[in-house]
């Protein structure tokens, strides 16, 4: 199995409107090919394939302290030189 470096991460706190507007953001640059992430000093630019694979995920955890947390997770991946198609079924967003 390989070794997984992180090269960026970020968690805020914010307004469900400052997310919606974080995500149009992201997906805006995402449909231009390159995304380009700052936090503090640490930086990455990225370039977007025209495949990839899209992930999501909803998950729900009892903390002790806060109780029931919810997640709704969305990972975007791809491999470099991949041009495979999709694995087949779509996903809808109701």
């Amino acid at each position: 199995m390989g070794k997984e470096v992180k090269l960026f991460k970020s968690e805020d706190r914010m307004t469900r409107n400052e997310m919606v507007d974080m995500l149009r953001s992201i997906a805006d640059k995402l449909e231009q090919g390159i995304v380009h992430l700052k936090s503090g000093s640490t930086d990455i630019q990225l370039e977007i394939p025209d495949r990839v694979v899209l992930e999501i995920q909803v998950e729900e955890e009892t903390r002790k302290s806060k109780g029931l947390q919810h997640s709704l997770e969305i990972e975007i991946k791809w491999f470099e030189g991949d041009d495979s198609t999709g694995f087949g079924g779509k996903l809808e967003v109701l």
